[in-house]
């Protein structure tokens, strides 16, 4: 890791692969879709991992993501965010070439869709269970029904299904509240669904978040599995016992820059900007930002007591440092840090990713305006 120069993602590629073909198995298992959402890695290389384990379809958060993945001939996207009109022109576009999918979580949007639309698109309606940010919930029957008559008519318009994310599970103290969320998001998924079978057989129910998709092996009650996190997971992920220690999959490389010996203080290259900052409370009022961990050519080890990132701002990450570990913290070395968020790391470096397997960087453009050679993917 020589060339490593700035906070830069670490990947292990085989942990990545694993997971991935972990997940695709449990859908197999269950005989339901697998949809993963690409949001978390961003990355035309690891596509290719999942095209590997046999994925046809995908999930992106953005229009703009959905045209980047394009590029590799990804044909069947759903944009699991809900629909902004203002870039009706970009879906117009992207439906025309592709099988393209939209999210719609409030009825209001739907005049102007179907006044603009141009060429065929899919929807999927946003089902709140639990998560309370956006979408509709069980006692908006009629507001759907009066949605979906409204768009029968319409020609570019074609319903495809219901989608859920539990995103209260990212908040949960407990195996049980995981699986609870699960199983009384499922129902109301499937209540719904139930009430709109005469009319639209082939609807689907897809349902998406990393705990219960982790930590759930039956998903016969639901059509479609879309699930992103899994594939890097992280410290938060991992306290959740959504994964082992072994499943996490990425660290970000932080430049040793600064030590304060009378704190015993080690100042890194490596802040909000490049590690957001999503926090973990790990109790007795300890806020963390990541977890340190030793980096080598065959991937990071923990501490024996686990070091914690303590303070972070814009650039700068500031972590305690006992003083049996002082001496491999010298600046110009590099710390490991295991992101709070990986999909926001994963988002923030994305012009910065380097195989621990194959040693290198691997160059791709992005939407995000970066140049080919300043795009580090692997």
């Amino acid at each position: 890791m020589n060339d490593i120069i700035m906070p830069t993602l670490v990947v292990d590629e085989e942990k990545c692969r694993r997971n991935i073909r972990h997940m695709a198995a449990k859908a197999t298992e269950s005989g339901v879709m697998f949809r993963p959402h690409f949001k978390t890695h961003q990355s035309l290389v690891i596509g290719g991992w999942f095209r590997e384990a046999g994925v046809e379809k995908i999930a992106v958060s953005s229009l703009s993501m959905a045209e980047y993945f394009t590029r590799d001939n990804w044909n069947d996207i759903m944009v699991a965010f809900p629909v902004n009109v203002r870039e009706i022109n970009h879906i117009n576009d992207l439906a025309s070439r592709i099988n393209l999918s939209i999210l719609i979580a409030d009825s209001s949007v739907l005049e102007l869709l179907q006044t603009q639309l141009r060429h065929k698109t899919g929807f999927y309606i946003k089902i709140d269970v639990g998560n309370h940010r956006s979408g509709f919930a069980l006692e908006d029957m009629d507001e759907i029904g009066m949605l979906l008559a409204s768009a029968s008519g319409n020609p570019f318009l074609e319903f495809r299904g219901f989608v859920a994310h539990a995103g209260q599970t990212y908040h949960t103290d407990s195996l049980n509240e995981v699986h609870k969320a699960y199983l009384t998001g499922v129902q109301q998924l499937n209540d719904i669904k139930n009430q709109f079978l005469i009319n639209y057989p082939d609807v689907v129910t897809s349902w998406g978040d990393t705990p219960t998709c982790s930590l759930v092996n039956d998903f016969h009650e639901v059509d479609e599995i879309r699930v992103g996190n899994f594939v890097f997971y992280d410290l938060m992920q991992f306290h959740q016992a959504s994964c082992d220690w072994e499943q996490i999959s990425v660290a970000v490389a932080a430049p040793v820059v600064s030590r304060q010996k009378s704190r015993n203080e080690i100042v890194v290259y490596g802040g909000a900007v490049h590690l957001s900052k999503d926090s973990l409370d790990l109790g007795d009022k300890e806020i963390v930002y990541g977890e340190i961990v030793t980096l080598h050519a065959k991937g990071w080890e923990r501490f024996p007591e686990p070091l914690y990132l303590n303070r972070i701002s814009q650039e700068h990450g500031v972590f305690y440092c006992p003083d049996e570990y002082w001496d491999l913290f010298k600046p110009g070395s590099l710390a490991g840090i295991i992101p709070v968020h990986s999909c926001l790391a994963a988002n923030l470096l994305k012009g910065r990713f380097y195989n621990l397997k194959a040693g290198e960087y691997f160059n791709h453009e992005h939407e995000s305006g970066y140049t080919a050679g300043e795009q580090r993917f692997f």
